[in-house]
């Protein structure tokens, strides 16, 4: 076989994995939607929380009315602990935003929420695990990089620091800003 042959031998091997991936990943990510919005109850109609899946001491979430767990007096105030279903679900999440702010409608097609994150965080809130039901289609976003040495943040994660309309990482800040670490 000539070098050009196993060049192209090479590359349509390589296209095929590519298109062989994405069609898993596309697969995965369909039945992970599908499972967040499917019904997540026993055969016996016993209520289940549809984030952890347990069955005692359960309300229901004012925003959307699914079965969550009654926890959230476990959290303990500047913990910055992601131990209750409720609060996650409240405080991380579209739909609890979109509920405690009155907004009209379904959170989903809000342009009010929208205009209220980057859209790092809009994608983090509409996808994340707190949710009963994702995002379809989350928008595209550039990663959040440090002014300072350009290493990606992930907002969602924190350990950051936000001023004058740049971020620093964790690093840069405390360089920055010895004063605040004394």
């Amino acid at each position: 076989m000539s070098s050009r042959a196993q060049k192209q031998t090479a590359h349509r091997l390589k296209k095929q994995r590519k298109q062989a991936t994405r069609a898993r990943k596309k697969k995965l990510q369909a039945a992970r939607v599908k499972s967040r919005t499917a019904p997540r109850e026993l055969a016996s109609a016993q209520p289940r929380c549809g984030l952890c899946g347990a069955t005692k001491n359960l309300t229901k979430t004012e925003c959307c009315g699914q079965w969550i767990c009654d926890d959230e007096q476990q959290y303990v105030l500047f913990s910055y602990a992601r131990n209750s279903c409720h609060r996650n679900h409240r405080r991380y999440t579209l739909c609890g935003f979109h509920y405690g702010e009155g907004h009209a409608g379904r959170w989903q097609d809000c342009a009010a929420c929208r205009d209220e994150f980057e859209t790092e965080m809009y994608v983090d809130y509409g996808t994340n695990e707190y949710n009963f039901e994702v995002l379809e289609n989350p928008p595209p976003y550039e990663p959040t990089h440090c002014q300072a040495c350009g290493r990606v943040i992930v907002l969602a994660d924190g350990g950051y620091s936000w001023s004058a309309g740049s971020y620093l990482c964790g690093p840069c800040t405390a360089a920055h800003h010895p004063d605040l670490y004394r």
